[in-house]
């Protein structure tokens, strides 16, 4: 079965486990942008899909790598989602706006 995409780390040792011989690569810098960002993509849409803890904490986990990749500091990037908390709010109260 052909798959190209981004999978976690254990994933080779799982597929040789069960006796199969995964064919996989390393990606480089361009290619392993463009695949979190894919991977992000399919995260979300089975979350969409499923509405459950375990896609919540698969795109967690994606979104933790994109961090680690781009560098982020992840106390940043927490002020700024508590400082656009204080300035704009959140999206307790569920509003929608229809017209302005």
């Amino acid at each position: 079965m052909r798959y190209n995409k981004l999978v976690r780390d254990r994933i080779p040792e799982i597929i040789r486990a069960k006796g199969r011989e995964p064919i996989l690569h390393i990606a480089d810098e361009e290619e392993y942008w463009r695949k979190l960002k894919e991977k992000l993509r399919e995260e979300v849409e089975e979350f969409i899909e499923a509405e459950n803890e375990e896609e919540l904490a698969d795109m967690l986990e994606v979104l933790d790598a994109i961090g680690r990749h781009k560098r982020l500091d992840w106390k940043e990037v927490r002020r700024i989602l508590n400082k656009k908390a204080e300035e704009r709010g959140r999206f307790h109260q569920r509003i929608i706006l229809d017209e302005a």
